[in-house]
């Protein structure tokens, strides 16, 4: 195991140290952060055989450019359909490759996606607070959000020849609707806001950061309550201010409030969501609590085969040669 160094020539805005999140601290009022596109974030350690509980570096689409000043690292990048270029050539997101001294490496938002994922086949040697490197965008609490001119170091790194290539990606979940159960306040709300909430097409407005993402669309009424006694927020709560305007919390999300809360975007379908871009249109479809669970558990058993077939070594380029018939036909003179 060696060490490598990374300088990082450009950085846009939310351009993050992210672990899995620091769980179990909700009840002090400490956000759990991590990644916004969780099953991408743990589809790049996946692909570089990696633990789950290493650190990451997430993207947005402000993009990431970084040069190796010292040693050689295999990366892995998921995420978005970002753009990437690596010792001249272009390729896309969802690879593997190896970044030797005085390779650059630039990572840009390309067709589709807000958030890219780099992994690297080290240890990333940045702070941790409350036992977890993940950052908290507000307070910059955890690894911290990366600046132009900072140095990145690694520990126990790695070259995993045999992990380079095109990374499968997951099964695309539906182009369809956002899942959601309605409430917990939704008696709040006049009927017809609820109506037009899963019926009504919203848009994905500038207002979008680590911590939620603001809609604009039909207006969504409250009927005589303008907040609640503050409780317990989870990740996928669509909150209403009193303006009537729509914000779905993500990563980054506060741990209590008291604006009313018309409905819940399920757990599987936050990371889709967080995948959206400024001026995207999103819809929202009502299922019930018991077709919530079902839904989310086969979710995630589709996940853990998913993440176990794309952790498999793919052998060495020889024995990946080995593997294929190159042969289509013989000539004779």
């Amino acid at each position: 195991m060696g060490e490598a160094a990374f300088s990082v020539s450009f950085a846009g805005p939310l351009v993050t140290f992210q672990d899995a999140g620091r769980a179990g601290n909700m009840r002090y009022g400490v956000a759990a952060s991590g990644p916004m596109d969780r099953l991408a974030f743990e589809a790049a350690h996946a692909a570089l055989g990696n633990a789950q509980v290493l650190t990451a570096i997430e993207i947005s689409v402000g993009g990431l450019i970084l040069n190796c000043t010292q040693g050689s690292v295999t990366i892995a990048i998921t995420g978005g359909d970002f753009v990437v270029e690596h010792a001249g050539q272009k390729t896309r997101s969802w690879t593997v490759l190896t970044i030797r001294k005085g390779d650059r490496l630039s990572i840009s938002a390309g067709k589709a996606g807000s958030w890219a994922y780099l992994a690297f086949a080290a240890k990333i040697e940045t702070p941790n607070w409350l036992g977890s490197q993940a950052t908290h965008s507000t307070s910059g609490f955890g690894g911290g959000a990366l600046q132009t001119g900072q140095t990145i170091t690694l520990s126990d790194t790695a070259i995993r020849d045999d992990r380079l290539g095109e990374i499968a990606q997951p099964i695309s979940p539906s182009k369809g609707p956002v899942r959601v159960v309605t409430g917990p306040q939704d008696q709040h709300f006049t009927k017809g806001s609820v109506e037009r909430f899963v019926t009504s097409t919203f848009k994905v407005t500038d207002a979008y950061d680590r911590m939620g993402m603001r809609l604009s669309g039909p207006l969504l009424d409250l009927d005589g309550a303008l907040s609640i006694p503050s409780e317990p927020i989870v990740r996928g709560s669509v909150q209403v201010s009193g303006d009537g305007i729509a914000t779905v919390l993500l990563a980054d999300h506060q741990t209590t409030g008291g604006y009313p809360k018309i409905a819940t975007v399920i757990s599987c379908d936050t990371d889709r969501l967080a995948q959206f871009r400024a001026g995207e249109a999103v819809r929202f479809t009502p299922i019930n609590s018991a077709q919530a669970i079902g839904d989310v558990r086969k979710f995630f058993a589709q996940k853990a085969t998913y993440l176990e077939d794309i952790a498999v070594a793919r052998g060495s380029l020889a024995t990946r040669l080995m593997r294929e018939n190159l042969i289509h036909g013989c000539v004779y003179d």
